[in-house]
């Protein structure tokens, strides 16, 4: 016989009108939190197993995106119910998989009730009359990754108009979702969303490490400067390291092809630059970006201001931003990953338009990608240096330390921490 399931449930909730001196005021445990419904037969509920604490969620509690709800975006889970109108056939592909999920959801899934957090900004139909949704222009023909992420009306779970993971429960479109495989313990899936980020810059397009076969046009790809050690930026950094051994290996094989440059990371911890040791990036402490000139400001070294193809801001600090455009070479690309609740005090953007620079934004990836890293699944091969890069990718390394939702404020303080790395939160054995 099937256990019924509990009426309430745990679940971290922030109130957008409190505005504390300290942000983890802006929100609370609740003990008695009503169970979500399931909307229609296009969504599931689902049992939150674990939850990553990630820098977004930091900066929605100093009031980010005003948001107001369940925190929480990352997470894995188990499917334990659809709709009561679902057939049998979705029963027997869901019910009992291990999930994670695409962050961002799209109006043509909405109905009168889809818990979100603000029930008037989704009073549509179940049949979008949006032009992404239905593809009216063919934006999915040419670009996939459209619908997935720049729906207009879209809610956006733990961010915007949608409650999160840090709960017991949650409900998702079927369409969001993505099976975990067997092989990826529940702590390394959590990383599924975060990766799938830094999964974003290849799917964009952003960074070619190209192995031209010679002759005059022949080039060894774009040299690409990564900033920040955070968990983002070191995300982005396993991804393109691995980017960069791929076309380091297929250079091997080409006669007369120049090779690739590797990107570089620039970081302010060594002891976060080491965990990327492995990763077919170079490691660099961000102060021997500047000169040892002892002036009011500091002065970017001539080794590399405007060196670099692109330049990819992951620091999570608006300042970062004006070292990445001092970087940048003129007419290069300028990829910003930060989301930053503050401001950039008296920010200048003129070397923008003077350098002519390309500014990119990049958001969330492909969660199906990024769990093939997770789980290896590819037949990539063996780099010169020995790296297998058809491995799976191994993030236990980031792993700070994880608290029972119980424990939530407890978790978000050490995640607060400059020397934390990822914090988990368990819901479930």
């Amino acid at each position: 016989m099937t256990t019924p399931l509990p009426t309430t449930m745990q679940a971290f909730v922030i109130d957008p009108k409190n505005h504390e001196d300290n942000p983890l005021d802006n929100g609370a445990l609740i003990t008695n939190h009503p169970l979500p419904t399931i909307p229609n037969e296009k969504y599931a509920l689902v049992k939150i197993l674990r939850a990553g604490i990630c820098n977004t969620d930091l900066e929605i509690l100093q009031g980010y995106m005003g948001f107001g709800g369940i925190l929480g975006h990352e997470f894995v889970g188990k499917v334990i119910q659809l709709h009561p109108t679902a057939s049998q056939s979705l029963h027997d592909q869901w019910i009992g998989q291990r999930v994670c999920g695409d962050i961002n959801i799209g109006c043509c899934n909405f109905s009168s009730d889809n818990n979100s957090t603000e029930s008037s900004n989704n009073d549509t139909s179940s049949t979008s009359s949006c032009r992404v949704c239905n593809n009216k222009f063919n934006y999915n023909q040419s670009n996939s990754q459209m619908s997935r992420n720049h729906c207009p009306n879209r809610t956006v779970i733990g961010i915007l108009n949608q409650n999160g993971t840090f709960a017991e429960y949650m409900t998702l479109p079927l369409s969001n979702l993505h099976v975990v495989h067997e092989s990826i313990p529940d702590e390394i899936a959590v990383f599924a969303e975060p990766l799938a980020a830094a999964c974003r810059v290849v799917e964009q397009g952003l960074v070619q490490f190209r192995y031209s076969g010679g002759g005059e046009e022949c080039r060894g790809g774009d040299r690409v400067a990564i900033l920040g050690d955070g968990k983002l930026g070191l995300c982005i950094a396993e991804i393109l390291g691995r980017e960069y051994l791929l076309a380091q290996q297929k250079q091997q094989q080409q006669n007369g092809s120049i090779a690739p440059h590797a990107p570089i990371l620039f970081g302010k911890h060594e002891h976060k630059l080491d965990l990327v040791l492995d990763s077919g990036v170079q490691r660099r402490l961000v102060k021997e970006c500047y000169t040892d000139e002892m002036t009011q400001e500091e002065v970017v070294s001539p080794h590399h201001a405007n060196q670099y193809d692109v330049v990819i801001d992951s620091t999570g600090n608006p300042n970062g931003l004006t070292l990445a455009m001092t970087l940048c070479r003129p007419m290069g690309r300028l990829v910003l990953k930060s989301t930053c609740a503050a401001g950039v005090k008296g920010f200048n953007s003129a070397p923008i338009v003077i350098d002519e620079l390309n500014v990119v934004g990049s958001r969330c990836g492909p969660i199906d990608r990024a769990l093939e890293l997770l789980e290896g699944n590819s037949t990539e091969g063996v780099a010169e240096n020995g790296v297998v890069v058809s491995a799976p990718l191994r993030m236990e390394k980031y792993i700070t330390e994880s608290f029972p939702l119980s424990r939530v404020r407890d978790a978000l303080e050490c995640a607060a921490k400059k020397s934390t790395m990822k914090v988990q939160l368990v819901m479930a054995d």
